[in-house]
């Protein structure tokens, strides 16, 4: 990366951590009351989502009609629209990460500079699963590699 770009990313990453400080996404607590539908129910998530969605809606409709980015080559947008069994077994354990703890990640780093235990111990489990999923999928690619080649080999 370019060091304009290292230091664009940089105030981006302080601004988005403004951000969720001041919508108290920081405190598990809000998360947790977010999803608590049968007690205390807490809506205040509900527009910080709300908020955000308007917010990039019409931020992505005017970066589409621009001939490139700014500070880039080309605009990276994802063009796979399959849904398959890993994207919802990932998108479950977010969920169920999310639930549990009381952080989505963002939330989590900016929360762990707090130092507090919680935040903490969410953070080392988080990256944790992070290191684990990265070992798991090289030995399953490794595994799927060895296997088309054996029969490449054999064919």
């Amino acid at each position: 990366m370019r060091p304009r770009n290292v230091i664009l990313s940089f105030i981006i990453g302080v601004v988005f951590a403004l951000g969720l400080g001041l919508a108290g996404m920081t405190i598990p607590q809000k998360i947790v009351g977010f999803l608590d539908f049968g007690g205390h129910w807490d809506p205040t998530l509900l527009f910080v989502m709300g908020g955000a969605t308007v917010v990039y809606a019409i931020a992505f409709r005017l970066i589409r009609r621009r001939e490139r980015p700014l500070f880039a080559d080309v605009l990276a947008v994802p063009t796979r629209r399959d849904i398959d069994a890993r994207l919802i077994a990932g998108a479950s354990l977010f969920g169920i990460g999310w639930g549990m703890g009381g952080f989505c990640p963002g939330p989590g780093l900016v929360g762990s500079v707090g130092l507090g235990s919680q935040t903490l111990l969410f953070v080392a489990g988080m990256t944790g699963g992070v290191v684990l999923y990265r070992i798991w999928d090289r030995a399953v690619n490794r595994v799927g590699a060895r296997a088309t080649s054996a029969t490449a080999s054999n064919g």
